[in-house]
Formats: structure tokens, C-alpha cells, sequence
């Protein structure tokens, strides 16, 4: 898939703000500070689409930008992050509350996109994320980010951790993405599986 445009739309704090559900959509999420904003850049060539900061918990909104308004049009969400923030507990709640509606309830969600950063082991809170994914049925991918940051046997080492933590509770795991948004790795293999998926929503790419 080519990058045409990409354009914000808009930032929500409640499903019923977010634009109408017209366009399959794609939500990208995962741990304070997992690199989401720079794979987002990443993903759709631009350096400052998504602001990214040092800060954990920067994002605070549901935020939508349009994919290629002008032919096979798609949204792509930014979510706010989970886990460490510089923010209250009773904010950190709020975000996940809405969070949770936002994943429950949008009828054009068609795939999850839950970051995890290639140089942690398996951590608790991700694995109790994807574990809820699972039973609520909401279709996600893994995408694993920072891959450059790390040697190929340490990393090796990591993708290990998750296959055996997540096999002793998931009988089929869910697929995998490699990327740096440094090296630009794995833009086009998740790029594709939008487009791929796109098709599911009457869309041709």
C-alpha cells in the first residue's frame, strides 16, 4: 500500500465524538512510551504527524487521521497509551474506561495493532491487555517496535519470552510485526495487512 495523505481529523474523549464509523479503521496501542508515535510517522512518511515527547502519557485522546482520503480511505487511531503516565490513577482509569468502550463499541474497528517494545520481556500488564483483546473478541496483531535497538540473538531472546508466556494460555497466537522506525523495518508488512484487510470492509485497494 502507498501513502498518499494523511491528514488529523480529530481528538475524542468519548466514542460518541469520534468521527462516523463510514471507514474501516485501525487502533494502535500499547504501553507508555512503547515508540507508537514514531511508528505512526513511520507508517504514514511524515516526521510530526503524531507528536511525540519524552513524557509517558502524552497522548490523552482517541486521535484520528485519514488515510488517502482521495482513494481507498482509511482511519488510523492513536490511543492513549496504558501503564506508567505522569498523570493521576483516577485519570489513568478515565483513559482506560474510554478506551475500553471506544474498542467494545466501534462497529468499523477492524484490527488492533497492541505495540510492545522489543526490549522488554514479556510484561505482566501486556499480557493481561491481549488476554481481555481474546475474550471480548477483538481481532489484534502484535507489532514489536525498537527491533534496531537490540542485537538479533537479544531479540531473539524476547519473541521466546512472549511465545512461551502467551502459549500457556492461548492456543493459537496472534501474528507478529518486527519493525524499527529508525530502519523504516516492517512498514510495508503492516501496511499491507491493512490493505489486505481493507478489502473485508468493501474496499479495493
Amino acid at each position: 500500500m502507498d501513502i498518499h495523505d494523511s491528514t488529523f481529523i480529530k481528538s475524542s474523549t468519548s466514542l460518541s465524538q469520534c468521527p462516523e464509523p463510514s471507514l474501516p479503521e485501525y487502533a494502535f496501542i500499547g504501553r507508555s512510551n512503547v515508540g507508537k508515535s514514531s511508528l505512526i510517522n513511520m507508517l504514514t512518511d511524515r516526521n510530526n504527524l503524531a507528536k511525540i515527547s519524552s513524557n509517558p502519557g502524552k497522548t490523552q485522546h482517541i486521535n484520528h487521521y485519514l488515510i488517502n482520503k482521495l482513494k481507498n480511505p482509511w482511519y488510523l487511531v492513536d490511543l492513549p497509551g496504558y501503564g506508567f503516565a505522569k498523570a493521576p490513577q483516577s485519570e489513568r482509569k478515565k483513559w482506560m474506561g474510554f478506551i475500553r468502550q471506544y474498542l467494545t463499541q466501534r462497529d468499523n474497528l477492524m484490527c488492533v495493532f497492541l505495540l510492545v517494545d522489543s526490549r522488554h520481556e514479556a510484561q505482566k500488564i501486556d499480557l493481561e491487555f491481549m488476554a481481555w483483546l481474546g475474550e471480548v473478541g477483538i481481532p489484534f496483531v502484535m507489532v514489536f517496535t525498537k527491533q534496531d535497538k537490540l542485537s538479533k540473538p537479544a531479540f531473539e531472546k524476547i519473541r521466546a519470552s512472549f511465545v512461551q508466556k502467551m502459549s500457556e494460555v492461548w492456543e493459537e497466537l496472534p501474528p507478529m510485526y518486527f519493525t524499527s522506525s529508525e530502519k523504516k523495518l516492517g512498514r510495508d508488512e503492516v501496511l499491507d495487512l491493512i490493505a489486505e484487510t481493507n478489502t473485508q470492509f468493501g474496499i479495493l485497494d
